[in-house]
């Protein structure tokens, strides 16, 4: 194993960076499907220097991003096996679990029986909405609507969720929280994976969305990663959205983030705080601002962006940290629709000092955690195979 013990990971999840459709997009509607080569098209190229080094062209062609002969870190990219292409799925896999059964989509609306259901549940007369939507731009179409008669918006996205807006006049937040509650037992047995509340202000025509967002995800089926590190006595850390995502379960410590950037800045601060265990960071703006937005231009200069935000994180890593950089499924903004893309998944495996070998296509995000379990020296029964055993087993 390593000549230096590793005591820090940092895991840096690019929201929706995907790598190349998987031999199962045919499935989905995603042949094609190429988050970092159709950008880098689009955009004519990309300057990523940093990710260069690393190894990032070595994984897939990237106009602008080439291949080296000596990257500074282990390379390759990873298959899905968990069913669906959703952000949940994507990061429980990284952590051990893999679903049998997709999260549930309702791109036409939600049937009815659910919206009986969630009306006898809330105790609402009716719903506004009821189908797949932007937040901004349903709350301008059906605001006016909602301030008169009182009823909650409800929608869904792309994702397996059911969000409900409310002006925070019309609906306090103690009782749209509460609505949320009420709304996720029934969404458990629909296969959703988030009830959102979405609150907002403002008159017709200056509606605006506050920062009071919150989430309520399903809770993990079983244990994963986090929850062994976290009760072996390791640091365990979640950067951006990753509390949701677990519901809160095996997370030691949480620090929302509302940008990539700041996303970037806490990792930063996490190097002066975290002393053993794991930093699990989401940077969500590819997806959330870019991907799903089709802005090929916006995604590109976002990669940019964090390529030098990297340039100054590397070089502050110590002899006994490890950071792996990878991603939860693709977004396309190339590919027809808003969806995310069923897509390999970049994977990166950098530390000071440590060999660079070819990684190849992993069968699973699950390969993730159990490297991280086996870096801590810790038993385990998750699904997955170790990449650091392989790193580790030429000329050591």
């Amino acid at each position: 194993m390593a000549q230096t013990k590793i005591e820090r990971v940092f895991l840096l999840v690019l929201d929706s960076v995907g790598a190349g459709s998987l031999p199962d997009a045919a499935a989905y509607g995603d042949v094609g499907a190429n988050t970092l080569g159709h950008v880098a098209e689009r955009c004519g190229g990309l300057k990523l220097p940093n990710l260069k080094k690393l190894g990032l062209g070595n994984i897939l062609p990237i106009r602008g991003v080439a291949a080296v002969p000596d990257p500074l870190a282990s390379w390759g990219r990873m298959a899905e096996l968990s069913l669906g292409k959703d952000t949940i799925a994507g990061h429980w896999e990284l952590m051990g679990i893999i679903l049998d059964k997709a999260f549930a989509l309702f791109p036409q609306g939600f049937p009815a029986k659910l919206v009986d259901d969630f009306k006898r549940l809330t105790g609402v007369g009716a719903i506004l909405g009821n189908k797949a939507a932007s937040g901004t731009e349903i709350i301008a179409e059906l605001g006016a609507l909602h301030l008169d008669s009182g009823f909650p918006i409800v929608y869904t996205s792309a994702d397996s969720v059911l969000q409900i807006a409310a002006h925070e006049e019309i609906l306090p937040l103690p009782q749209l929280y509460e609505m949320c509650l009420r709304a996720r037992k029934l969404c458990d047995e629909w296969c959703i994976g988030r009830v959102i509340a979405r609150p907002f202000v403002g008159s017709p025509g200056h509606f605006s969305r506050t920062a009071n967002r919150r989430d309520f995800p399903m809770l993990p089926p079983q244990e994963t990663v986090l929850d062994v590190l976290l009760k072996k006595g390791l640091e365990v850390t979640a950067i951006g959205k990753i509390e949701n995502i677990f519901a809160g379960r095996g997370i030691g410590r949480s620090r929302p983030s509302h940008s990539n950037s700041e996303g970037m800045g806490l990792l930063e601060e996490e190097l002066a705080s975290t002393r053993r265990g794991l930093v699990f960071a989401n940077l969500v703006d590819f997806d959330m601002i870019y991907g799903h937005r089709n802005d090929a231009a916006g995604y590109g200069a976002a990669l940019e962006l964090f390529d030098r935000e990297l340039g100054r994180f590397l070089p502050r890593l110590g002899p006994a940290d490890l950071l792996i950089i990878s991603a939860d499924h693709g977004c396309d903004p190339d590919f027809p629709g808003t969806d995310h893309t069923r897509e390999y998944v970049p994977l990166l495996v950098y530390g000071a000092g440590l060999p660079a070998r070819a990684l190849g296509a992993r069968r699973s995000f699950a390969d993730v955690g159990v490297s991280i379990l086996e870096l801590f020296e810790l038993e385990h029964e998750f699904p997955g195979k170790s990449f650091m055993a392989e790193i580790y087993s030429v000329g050591t």
